[in-house]
């Protein structure tokens, strides 16, 4: 699908930074949680703390460890506890941190889903900002090491919710104590294929069904990369963290959507656009044509490996950050605040923020129909 080798790493860095080491996992139950979880357990962590609110997946990788243990993949003397939560939950995460005092914290829980963050911004605030918040919080009273939480490169000059609400975790990153104990990194990234909600299944279920394959626009481009690569690149750049960095990861060229459906019909053995259709059906709310990874402001450099590039810390105060989320929680507990009200506190707070919010309103219109 990438048209490019995948990626291989030495893992020699990441065990000495894994090893024997209390490690927790937030979102451990999807894509990218799920993976960082399969990787770091094999580089042999003293505990492997895995936390979400989605109990199925959460004991699906449960199991999926236990069979690996009863096979000799894994040593019994690991221990991988599955810990049903939300990051929303304060009391409860100050609990868990308390009793379990991780020492390296991956921050991978969130509402990605950009049409859905659209349709319901105020939910991305509580679970995005405010979740990330209590870890952070948490993180820094109880002295973790390393705290690495997952971005997005549609966190880069947003145009939508979601990558706004992306954006401000890393103002948060980016405004900690440099004199704390944590060191406190982002990791940004794009498109990783096969991933939950992304390109690659619904695809494969729309050629499964005899097509046609529906894409937003037959220019629009995004990076893509696989979830094993993603997650390695994560763990190597959490080795590289002095705090308050950006690291971005080098996606390779960008790929264009139509080609990549051409492609997937190909290797179905299928004609496109003979055997199965591909129809254009408009850009979704919040969508833009490409992503970029770094802003134009950002001074970006490499680090030893050459697939990973690092945005070096902002000024950005602390002062201003916790005024921002003072405004973000009155609008939180605002019950009548409207989702465009909402939008337009997200712009304050968020740089380079641009609304592309075409078609919301038509989607509003429709339930209201429907009604």
């Amino acid at each position: 699908m990438l048209g490019r080798q995948s990626i291989q790493l030495d893992n020699d860095i990441i065990r000495s930074f894994i090893e024997n080491k209390t490690v927790m996992v937030t979102g451990a139950a999807g894509s990218i949680g799920s993976e960082l979880c399969r990787q770091i357990i094999r580089q042999t962590p003293k505990i492997l703390l895995m936390i979400d609110i989605n109990e199925n997946g959460l004991y699906d990788l449960q199991q999926e460890f236990n069979m690996m243990v009863r096979d000799g993949l894994l040593q019994e003397s690991i221990q991988f506890l599955p810990l049903i939560t939300s990051v929303r939950d304060l009391p409860s995460i100050e609990r868990l941190f308390d009793c379990y005092r991780p020492q390296i914290v991956f921050h991978a829980a969130a509402h990605k889903h950009v049409p859905l963050m659209e349709d319901m911004p105020i939910e991305a605030i509580k679970n995005n900002i405010f979740g990330t918040h209590n870890l952070l919080m948490s993180a820094q009273k109880y002295e973790v090491e390393r705290f690495v939480s997952i971005s997005t490169d549609k966190a880069v000059n947003p145009t939508n919710v979601m990558g706004a609400t992306k954006r401000f975790v890393e103002k948060m990153i980016q405004s900690m104590d440099p004199k704390s104990k944590t060191k406190f990194v982002a990791v940004r990234f794009g498109n990783v294929l096969g991933s939950n909600g992304s390109i690659i299944p619904l695809f494969k279920k729309q050629i499964a069904n005899g097509g046609p394959l529906t894409l937003t626009d037959k220019n629009i481009i995004r990076y893509f990369m696989t979830i094993p690569e993603a997650v390695s690149l994560v763990l190597q750049a959490a080795t590289y963290g002095k705090g308050g960095e950006i690291f971005v990861l080098d996606m390779g060229q960008p790929v264009k959507i139509l080609d990549l459906a051409e492609k997937m019909i190909r290797l179905a053995g299928y004609i496109p656009y003979q055997d199965i259709q591909i129809k254009e059906i408009g850009l979704r709310p919040g969508e833009k044509l490409y992503e970029e990874l770094h802003l134009n402001k950002e001074d970006v450099t490499t680090t030893p490996n050459q697939l990973i590039f690092v945005a070096h810390p902002q000024a950005i105060s602390r002062e201003s950050v916790e005024k921002e989320l003072q405004l973000l929680e009155d609008l939180v507990k605002n019950e009548n605040a409207t989702d465009d009200e909402i939008v337009d506190v997200l712009t304050q707070v968020v740089d380079h923020y641009v609304p592309n919010r075409k078609g919301v309103q038509k989607h509003v219109q429709n339930i209201e129909t429907m009604d």
